[in-house]
């Protein structure tokens, strides 16, 4: 009787192949999801910039809130002023010190729009600050934006005052936003000595203690008419 060698068993071949292929599947995706998983981590890590969506009002910017003045939009902010010049983040209230719009205004005005806001809170209406005490830099560069966007010195003195007139420079005006808080103050602001001063430009408040017994002044027009402005 002959013997044979016996013939190789089917598949342990391919069994080896595939589990190599298999192994190195494996490798693939340990590695995809070991890189996902940092990447991850990484971005967590990336602090968080936040950004001021500057929400210029008088002055001849605007904000994209119904109730804004015309100019330019919401964000075209300079990279070298900011929140210290007087820049503002949307939402700040007549409370938040930690913004010098807020906390360099003349104490007077703050007291009085503090108690209007305590009162308007009881209405649902919150008093916000689009803005209030500015730098020199940042009034001449809202007066240079200004005078691009109108066409000439003469127009933009409608919206801008000079950092040498500007009661925004000095602490003595707030620009209040929006259209439901600055018909609360037309209404109530007086009796708290906030007066509306032009015609043109229903977001700019300025202290007027007086009116408390006596109601405000008749507003001029636009600022060019204020005599304060001519100095």
């Amino acid at each position: 009787m002959r013997y044979s060698q016996p013939a190789p068993r089917p598949g342990r071949r391919t069994l080896s192949t595939t589990l190599a292929a298999l192994v190195v599947l494996i490798a693939a995706l340990v590695g995809v999801l070991g890189f996902r998983s940092l990447a991850g981590s990484s971005s967590a890590a990336a602090p968080i910039v936040a950004v001021p969506a500057t929400h210029r009002t008088q002055d001849g910017l605007r904000g994209d809130a119904p109730g804004d003045p015309p100019g330019q939009s919401r964000g075209d902010r300079h990279p070298a002023l900011g929140i210290d010049d007087g820049d503002v983040f949307d939402g700040v209230t007549v409370f938040d010190d930690a913004y010098p719009a807020v906390a360099n205004l003349d104490p007077a005005l703050l007291g009085a729009l503090r108690q209007a806001a305590t009162d308007a809170a009881g209405d649902g209406v919150q008093l916000i600050v689009n803005s209030g005490w500015r730098s020199r830099e940042y009034q001449e560069q809202l007066l240079d934006e200004a005078i691009s966007e109108y066409g000439s010195r003469e127009e933009a003195a409608r919206w801008v005052a000079t950092p040498d007139t500007s009661p925004h420079v000095s602490g003595n005006a707030v620009d209040i936003g929006h259209t439901d808080a600055t018909a609360w103050l037309s209404e109530y602001g007086a009796k708290y000595g906030l007066c509306q001063i032009y015609s043109n430009e229903p977001w700019h408040y300025e202290l007027r203690p007086e009116t408390v017994d006596h109601g405000c002044p008749a507003m001029y027009a636009d600022p060019t008419q204020d005599p304060r402005m001519q100095q």
